[in-house]
C-alpha cells in the first residue's frame, strides 16, 4: 500500500481511539467513530488498490494551500527548463491531479518527457547523465527560490531505478545524483530569468510549443 494511503489510515486509527476516549464525556456513542473510522479505512484501501491512491491525492489536493500548489509549479518549472537545454524532448506537463486526470495521466504531476527516440539513444552514459540532471532539477529549483528542497522523493526514486536499469554499483549512486544536482543547479542559476518567465507561462497554462519559445526568446 502506498505511503499516503498508509497515513491515512494512521490518521484514522488515531482519530478513532481519541474519539472512543474522549466519547463518553460528550456523550457519543463508541459506535460512531468506530464506525467511520470503518468506512474511512475501506474507502482508503479501495482507492488505494483500485486507483492507486488518485481519489486520495485529488482530496488533499483540494485542501492544498496556494504556497503548496505554487510550490509545485516553481519544481516542475526546473524539470522543464533542464530537459529544454539538454534537447529532452517534452510532449507536456500537469500541475494539479485534476489536470493529470483529465490528460489520461493517471493523477501524477509533472513534466512529461520522450525519451524513446533520442538521436544518441546508443550512448547509455549520455543519455544517463541528461536524464539524471533533468530528474535533480526539480528540488534544485526549490532550492534556488525557497532555500531547500522539500518535493523530489520520487524523482531521486527514479534516478535510482535509473541507476539500477544502467547495471551501475550501488556504490556510486550517491555520488550520482550529487553530480547531477550540481549540473541542474549551473543550468538554473545561469538561467535565472529565464526560469522565471518559464514559471510565468506555467502559471498561465500555456502550451509546450509557446513555452519553448518564451526560452528561446529570453
Amino acid at each position: 500500500m502506498q505511503e499516503t494511503g498508509l497515513n491515512l489510515m494512521a490518521i484514522a486509527v488515531f482519530a478513532m481511539t481519541i474519539s472512543s476516549l474522549l466519547g463518553p464525556l460528550f456523550n457519543i456513542s463508541p459506535f460512531i467513530p468506530a464506525g467511520t473510522t470503518v468506512i474511512m479505512m475501506g474507502l482508503i484501501t479501495f482507492d488505494t488498490l483500485t486507483w492507486q491512491n488518485k481519489g486520495v491525492n485529488l482530496l488533499l489536493e483540494i485542501f492544498a494551500s496556494e504556497a503548496d500548489k505554487e510550490r509545485i509549479i516553481y519544481h516542475e518549472a526546473g524539470h522543464f527548463l533542464v530537459a529544454y537545454f539538454l534537447s529532452i524532448p517534452i510532449t507536456g506537463y500537469s500541475l494539479t491531479v485534476w489536470e493529470s486526470l483529465k490528460q489520461g495521466n493517471k493523477g501524477k504531476i509533472g513534466v512529461i518527457f520522450e525519451t524513446e527516440n533520442l538521436p544518441e539513444k546508443e550512448n547509455i552514459p549520455l543519455i544517463l547523465e541528461r536524464l539524471s540532471t533533468v530528474l535533480m532539477a526539480g528540488i534544485e529549483a526549490e532550492k534556488m527560490i525557497y532555500g531547500n528542497g522539500q518535493g523530489g522523493e520520487d524523482d531521486r526514486g527514479k534516478l535510482r531505478q535509473f541507476l539500477v536499469d544502467s547495471g551501475l554499483n550501488n556504490t556510486v549512486y550517491q555520488q550520482k545524483e550529487n553530480w547531477a544536482k550540481l549540473q541542474a543547479k549551473n543550468i538554473l542559476v545561469s538561467n535565472k530569468h529565464t526560469y522565471e518567465k518559464l514559471v510565468i507561462a506555467l502559471k498561465e497554462r500555456q502550451s509546450v510549443e509557446k513555452c519553448y519559445l518564451i526560452i528561446k526568446n529570453s
